[in-house]
C-alpha cells in the first residue's frame, strides 16, 4: 500500500512558509529568529519590523507569509497565532579566493541559508 502523496506533515492548526537559499550565513540567521520564536505573530512583525539586522526584512515576508497560508489555506485565526518554530538550516556554499602578497591566496566562504517558519493556532482556552 503506498501513502497518499499529498499528506500535509502540519497539524491541523499549524502553517508554514519556508524561505530557501538566503544569502547569510545560519549563524546570523538564527540570531534573528530566536528572537521570535515563541511570541505572538503580531509582535514578532512588529519586532522584525524594528530590528536593525540586515536579514530581520527577510524573515519578516517569511513570517507574513506564514501568516497569510494560515489565513487563506488553513482558515486559522491570526489573532490567535504564535510563532511555533522558527528553524534555520545550512545550504549551499560559494567557495571564492582573495589574492594576497607574494602570489598566495586566502580563502573566502559565502553561506547560505534555509528558514522555516511554522505558525500555530494557540486553543481559546490557553489565551486566558
Amino acid at each position: 500500500m503506498s501513502k497518499p502523496a499529498n499528506k500535509r506533515r502540519e497539524a491541523d492548526n499549524e502553517a508554514k512558509a519556508v524561505l530557501r537559499t538566503v544569502r547569510v550565513s545560519p549563524r546570523k540567521l538564527d540570531l534573528v529568529a530566536a528572537s521570535i520564536r515563541g511570541k505572538k505573530a503580531a509582535s514578532a512583525v512588529n519586532e522584525l519590523t524594528f530590528s536593525k539586522k540586515r536579514i530581520a526584512q527577510d524573515v519578516k515576508k517569511a513570517l507574513n507569509s506564514a501568516i497569510a497560508n494560515a489565513e487563506n489555506n488553513h482558515n486559522l485565526d491570526v489573532d490567535r497565532l504564535i510563532v511555533a518554530e522558527a528553524s534555520v538550516g545550512k545550504s549551499l556554499v560559494m567557495k571564492r579566493f582573495q589574492t594576497r602578497g607574494r602570489g598566495r591566496a586566502a580563502g573566502i566562504i559565502k553561506p547560505f541559508s534555509h528558514l522555516t517558519i511554522v505558525v500555530r493556532e494557540r486553543p481559546e482556552a490557553e489565551e486566558k
